[in-house]
């Protein structure tokens, strides 16, 4: 059995404990500590790991022995995530890419550094995922997609064929895009949105919500009884 190697995850919080989860149980890479900036460095240890400030980190963890991977959520519409990619890369560090071995992809998927694709993507042939791209589960990256930089797409999305995501863009639960739309840099694209035609850069996509009906109002009542005889 090949020795694995280490990983230093930057955050302390439910995220970095779920990236340390995935590498540890399904990856090459065993999880040695973690590390946050020097102001968020209250305590000395995580899920019983050493946590270090971020000042001490490459001496500590080392970048010629220990490679890192940033654990953070779509704070700031994915800038904190994407500024923290940088700092750890100017200090020499690779960052590490998860992929999910409950996931479905083609040997020609490229993928940059610090991606973090949970279980049951379907990623089909020609896909590309830039560096520090977030696929949550279930979601499907039609054929000939590219998803740029610092993206975040969260659970059951639907990217159809020859789309194009642009940097630091947020896809919400149960989105969907049209085949060949380009979505540009820095846009939101809320819960349930139906995007069939390209977004600018900066654009906010709301989905529609539900119309409801309590349980005395004559429409609710004609609904049940039309589907359920009662």
């Amino acid at each position: 059995m090949s020795k694995k190697k280490k990983l230093l995850i930057f955050g302390s919080k439910e995220m970095a404990s779920l990236a340390r989860f995935y590498f540890d149980n399904d990856s090459a890479y065993e999880v040695v500590g973690f590390t946050v900036d020097d102001a968020w460095a209250e305590a000395d240890s995580f899920e019983g790991l050493p946590l270090v400030p971020w000042s001490a980190a490459t001496t500590r963890f080392p970048p010629n022995e220990c490679e890192a991977f940033v654990a953070l959520s779509y704070r700031g519409l994915n800038r904190f995530r994407a500024e923290k990619f940088d700092q750890c890369r100017a200090a020499g560090y690779r960052l590490a890419t998860y992929i999910c071995s409950r996931s479905v992809h083609w040997h020609d998927l490229k993928a940059g550094e610090n991606c973090f694709v949970l279980e049951n993507q379907t990623l089909q042939p020609s896909v590309v995922l830039g560096n520090n791209v977030y696929l949550w589960s279930g979601n499907h990256i039609g054929h000939g997609s590219t998803v740029g930089d610092h993206v975040y797409i969260a659970s059951h999305v639907v990217v159809s064929g020859h789309c194009s995501i642009g940097a630091r863009s947020f896809l919400g639960v149960n989105a969907t895009v049209r085949d060949f739309v380009k979505i540009g840099e820095d846009c939101f694209v809320a819960m349930d949105a139906s995007i069939t035609q390209d977004l600018a850069s900066g654009s906010v996509a709301i989905g529609k919500a539900a119309e409801s009906f309590g349980p005395e109002n004559r429409v609710a009542r004609m609904v049940k009884r039309s589907y359920f005889g009662s």
